[in-house]
This record gives C-alpha cells, sequence and structure tokens, in this order.
C-alpha cells in the first residue's frame, strides 16, 4: 500500500499555523482539533516547519514560565522528514521509527504539499492491509479445500 491510498481516505486537508502565532494559540487549535502537530507556513503558504505537542512541551522545559506568549518559530522543528504519494506505506513507517517522529508532510515531485500522515493512519493502514491480506488466504484456503 502507498501513502496515496491513504490521503484518497483521509483527505489532503492539513492545519496550518503561522511563524508568529503564539504557543498558546496553538495548542489550543491542537487541542479543539484533536490532533498532534500543525504545519508552519508563510504568509504566501511556503513550508517552513512543523510544529507538534512535543516541539511545544520541550520548549516549556527548556523556557520555563512564560511561554505561552512566544512565537511557534521559537518552537517549531525546521528539518522536515517528507514523504511522496508513492511512498510505500512500510517505509513511512520505517521512516517515524527512525527519525523518532509521529507525522510525515506528504510532498508530491515537485515539493508541493499534497497531504499529511500520522503514525496513526500508516498503523491502521498496516492492519487493515494484513487484514485483507487473512482474509484472501483464507478464502483461497476454503476454495482449495
Amino acid at each position: 500500500m502507498i501513502i496515496g491510498s491513504i490521503l484518497k481516505t483521509k483527505g489532503s486537508e492539513v492545519f496550518s499555523v503561522g511563524p508568529e502565532d503564539t504557543i498558546l494559540s496553538v495548542a489550543r487549535s491542537l487541542t479543539e482539533r484533536r490532533i498532534g502537530a500543525a504545519l508552519v507556513r508563510d504568509a504566501g503558504g511556503a513550508l517552513l516547519g512543523i510544529i507538534s505537542e512535543r516541539d511545544i512541551v520541550g520548549g516549556m522545559a527548556s523556557h520555563g514560565p512564560g511561554t505561552t506568549g512566544l512565537k511557534v518559530e521559537e518552537f517549531m522543528t525546521r528539518d522536515l522528514v517528507t514523504v511522496t504519494p508513492q511512498t510505500h506505506v512500510t517505509h513511512a513507517l520505517a521512516l517515524i521509527t527512525h527519525r523518532r517522529v509521529r507525522h510525515l508532510p506528504v510532498l508530491d515531485g515537485e515539493g508541493r504539499l499534497c497531504g499529511m500522515v500520522s503514525i496513526g493512519d500508516l498503523v491502521k493502514a498496516r492492519i487493515d492491509e494484513a487484514e485483507q491480506e487473512a482474509e484472501a488466504l483464507k478464502a483461497y484456503v476454503a476454495a482449495a479445500g
């Protein structure tokens, strides 16, 4: 299975924030939307990074009290780990494990944003795929027997 298959079901909408947004506003938005990360984009839509719950907690631990008024650009991760719609789910899972991230922006061959997948999306896709394989094997065995 490839990432593009996940996006067909999930959709391509991605929540984004600006680098000048405050940590408090982003934390509230993540909580309201029940998501763990948002892409950081400039006014023109260019991808600058990602801000995750982990970034926020780490920034608060480093900066101490008063961090909620600080800007996203001070906490965000700039070194993005990305995939394409053609990336296999197993490869994406390996990236997430190796790079210790939970979200992967999906970029097309020209670097345009197509969506974003989370570790939950990838695990669900693998489970669905394994269940389909098991059903196919059961049907094969039943037909052969």
